[in-house]
């Protein structure tokens, strides 16, 4: 990748070095506004001054720094000369004192990759937009620094910018902007923070729509002493809050429930941390082109501005938006104020972010089934990334920081999540969260590592954590839980038992499980499916018997994990999967039939169930589904399962049952709900018929209607890429449709789908772009590359598969790592979906032993995916 890479090594070698006491950054924006340069970069001007003290005298150490020019560099006043101490990606500095001073006066570049301080042009009005982010390491690329997480500091920041803009920080304003350049431009100065790591610092900076509103708390006589201590001995605690976006979503931008559950989840964990929010502010920001949903900077959270609704959406993307508020908002304790000293220990902010913010999101607001979601949709993407070959423990070994950005995965995040959560129910509720409050105050604005935090836990409560951890946290793999059944003559259970399966040779840990079993049958005179007994146990080892549930009735369905304490997949016995699969949608709670879905989708993806079969149980089942957000989960995974796990043969049919299905649950929907919504969505993705097509162009162009349903401009995009796909609009169509929605967001609908088209030309136009061109913005990229691999045009993607292969080292050594990634990832040849393309990976992995491990793990993976895809077609076409 272009920049040096940081290893673990250097980082604690240089942590042991140096304490860091400040840093001192001025940014000058000016030139965002001004026309870029004939060539190279558009740049801006980075000053920075660091003060750190070496532990010892004479050593020699580096700050990062990625830029296209320095002008000086003084260290302790001495001038030294640029070209012998700056190779482009750090600065060499020998001879430290026991105090030190270094001021870097650079030029650095603006990004349009999403990395460092990005710059967005608005195509709708013209306007540019500024925002930063950094995780894991790009603040080099903003300012000089020493780019690691346990190297923490307060940082100041002044910012000179056009004076009409609105420039946020970490820290509070400072006062007016004080003018510059005959009032054109001015320099706004924000407060010092409090000691963070680099990776957290922010600047928002452009003529954002802005929204204020203050977060107000009165603390009882109980006020800890850190609450004092904070609120300077009162018992008030007033947080201002911002929240903004782009002049031209302002329209859309409905800051009164952002603010509202922002309230609510800090009332939440102030309640639950004892410990106010340190950071003084509270800003949200919403920005364009965001590689990622948001990043937890104190004081200045940014989102990528697709949370900013365009068009109806469903309670799903509402939930799934305050889910990611919390998200971050759990950061400013878990990550912010208390960090991780190396990406080793990414869980301890990850994972905790994940469970944390949904425990809130239940616990605290409106969307009250959260933990629906969580299990059908979050826990998905953990049983995915644990499944792969790049699976990996909890506590992952982060070599360097390749490493490092390939590790925000569903392990970290969502397998963290479910972990903790089965800690809770291992542990206690209250244990937990006090062993949290102690870990808070004990190591504030420090840094931690796994043991830390046992520490406190194993204190609260009463367990050995370190055997916990050895099981669940060092580890890897995912246990199968299965129930084993006998009965009595009279039909009564003898003896229920969980047997417990290990992962894998690979990974062979059975763990300690609480799990709660639950024992259903079915009333045919109302059609209901519904719990009639039900026991929690400890599982440990290969076979735990549940002796509670000995002598109950013969139940028709055995679920294992009901409720969904721990973290596993379910299998069922024969009756049990015999009964889902004329009755699943008869569940009557809706937790539990969320989880019978996660499990059927996990045996299709196993290769244990055909997926027609699985397919047959959407179209049978999923028009009862109640939660808005497990629907659209199954539309997903059915349209999965049609394009990657059916046999070629069915494929033409299974599409046509679909598409069937979904015309059938369209019309049948309630007017105007959100499960119409979803339906038309889900017709659009599969319909690849004459009546299906003909439908939605009709609906598109007024001559179809569906009563109660809206075609706003964000689904008339969605209608458009099938019918672009099928050659039934052109090029002349999608310009007419950008003419009705030019903005940046009807831009990117129009990229993907004229990378949608069905031509040879077209294709070869949109692989020039992204992987023979750097000319595309990140947003875009990531559009074209959607576009171009249709299911139904392979034969025209198919010359593409060997160039890929031959591409990869090639994008991966000149391309910035989140562009590199969206190529190596989206452009995978997965749909040809065969043998050739599976030995081609096969063939370069063997023959590319000394790649970048990052680039080797990411085509190991989608190798992997294929290969599971292979194996559930060869089940699939075995009915």
């Amino acid at each position: 990748m272009p920049g040096e890479n940081l290893t673990r090594t250097e980082a604690r070698q240089r942590a042991a070095l140096l304490t860091v006491s400040g840093y001192d950054v001025a940014l000058d924006l000016r030139s965002a506004i001004e026309p870029p340069p004939a060539t190279g970069p558009r740049t801006f001007r980075s000053t920075t001054t660091i003060t750190f003290e070496s532990a010892e005298e004479g050593a020699t150490t580096f700050v990062d720094l990625v830029a296209p020019h320095v002008h000086s560099v003084t260290l302790n006043g001495e001038s030294l000369n640029v070209e012998e101490i700056f190779d482009g990606a750090r600065i060499t500095l020998s001879g430290l004192r026991s105090s030190n001073e270094v001021t870097i006066d650079a030029q650095c570049a603006f990004s349009r990759t999403g990395e460092g301080l990005h710059h967005f042009l608005d195509p709708e009005d013209g306007e540019v937009y500024l925002y930063t982010q950094y995780e894991p390491a790009d603040a080099r690329r903003v300012f000089a620094n020493f780019e690691q997480p346990d190297l923490k500091a307060p940082f100041d920041f002044t910012v000179t910018a056009p004076a009409r803009w609105t420039v946020l920080s970490n820290g509070v304003q400072e006062g007016e902007p004080r003018p510059v350049d005959d009032g054109a431009s001015a320099l706004w100065r924000f407060a010092r923070t409090q000691p963070i790591s680099t990776y957290i610092t922010a600047v928002v900076a452009g003529p954002y729509h802005y929204v204020a509103d203050t977060y107000r708390r009165t603390f009882g006589g109980g006020t800890s002493r850190s609450s004092e201590a904070e609120n300077g001995g009162g018992s008030e605690l007033e947080i201002p809050l911002g929240a903004l976006c782009r002049k031209g979503l302002a329209r859309y931008f409905d800051a009164d429930d952002i603010f509202t559950v922002t309230k609510q989840g800090l009332d939440f964990f102030h309640d639950h941390f004892d410990y106010p929010y340190p950071f003084g502010k509270y800003d949200q920001a919403f920005v364009p082109e965001y590689n990622i949903g948001a990043m937890e900077n104190p004081g200045c959270v940014t989102f990528r501005e697709e949370f900013v609704f365009r068009g109806k959406v469903t309670d799903a993307s509402y939930e799934g938006r305050a889910n990611v508020i919390l998200h971050e908002m759990a950061h400013m304790w878990f990550g912010d104020l208390v960090t991780m000293e190396w990406w080793d220990d990414l869980w301890l902010k990850e994972s905790f972010a994940d469970f944390m913010g949904a425990f809130a999101l239940v616990e605290s607001t409106r969307f009250r089934d959260g933990w629906i979601t969580f299990a059908n949709r979050r826990k998905s993407w953990a049983y995915r990334a644990d499944q792969l070959p790049s699976t990996h423990p909890i506590t992952a070994d982060i070599r360097d920081l390749e490493d490092a950005k390939l590790n925000f995965d569903g392990i970290t995040y969502a397998k963290g999540a479910s972990v903790l959560k089965q800690l809770v129910a291992y542990a206690g509720r209250d244990a937990f969260l006090e062993g949290a409050r102690r870990y808070f105050k004990r190591h504030q604005w420090g840094n931690t590592r796994l043991e830390d935090l046992l520490s406190a836990l194993e204190e609260t409560s009463g367990r050995d954590m370190a055997e916990w951890s050895k099981a669940w946290l060092q580890t890897a793999g995912v246990n199968t839980l299965t129930p084993q059944l006998t009965y009595d003559a009279g039909g009564r259970v003898t003896e229920l038992a969980v047997l417990q399966e290990a992962a894998s040779e690979a990974h062979p840990t059975l763990r300690p499980h609480r799990v709660a079993v639950g024992l259903y049958r079915r009333d045919p005179a109302r059609g209901a499916l519904e719990r009639y007994a039900h026991s929690e146990v400890d599982v440990a080892g290969p076979r735990t018997p549940v002796a509670e549930l000995a002598g109950a009735e013969r139940p028709d369905l055995v679920l294992v994990n009901d409720a969904d304490l721990t973290y596993c997949k379910v299998r069922f016995d024969e009756v049990s999967l015999a009964t889902l699969r004329e009755h699943l949608g008869e569940l009557t709670d809706p937790l539990a039939r969320a989880l019978c879905w996660s499990a059927v989708w996990n045996l299709t993806r196993d290769g244990l169930m055909p997926a027609r079969d699985f397919i047959g149980l959407v179209l049978r089942f999923a028009g009862r589904e109640t939660e808005i957000g497990v629907l659209q989960m199954l539309h997903g995974q059915a349209r999965l399962a049609l394009d990657r796990y059916t046999a070629r043969a069915w494929r033409a049919e299974g599409g046509r049952l679909l598409a069937e299905g979904a015309v059938t649950q369209l019309r049948h929907a309630e007017p105007g709900s959100g499960h119409q919504l979803a339906w038309a969505r889900f017709l659009a993705s599969v319909a690849s018929g004459e009546q299906e097509l003909r439908l939605l162009q009709g609906l598109l162009d007024g001559t179809a209607r569906i009563d109660g349903l809206e075609v706003d401009q964000e689904l008339r995009w969605t209608f458009l890429e099938p019918l672009t796909a099928e050659g039934l609009a052109d090029e002349s169509d999608l310009h007419a449709e950008l003419a009705r929605d030019d903005t940046a967001s009807g831009k990117r609908h129009q990229v993907r789908c004229l990378a949608a088209r069905p031509s040879a030309a077209v294709k070869a136009q949109a692989w020039a772009s992204v992987v023979e061109s750097d000319a595309l913005s990140n947003a875009l990229v990531e559009a074209t590359i959607s576009g171009f691999d249709q299911p139904g045009q392979t034969g025209l993607t198919a010359p593409y598969a060997a160039r890929y292969f031959e591409a990869l080292e090639s994008v991966w050594a000149t391309r910035s790592i989140e562009i590199a990634m969206a190529i190596v990832r989206g452009l995978f040849p997965a749909a040809q979906g065969d043998q050739a393309t599976l030995d081609a990976a096969d063939a370069w992995l063997a023959g590319h032993p000394h790649a970048a491990p990052a680039l080797r793990r990411l085509v190991a993976e989608s190798r992997d995916d294929l290969a599971r895809a292979l194996r559930a077609q060869r089940a699939d076409a075995g009915v």
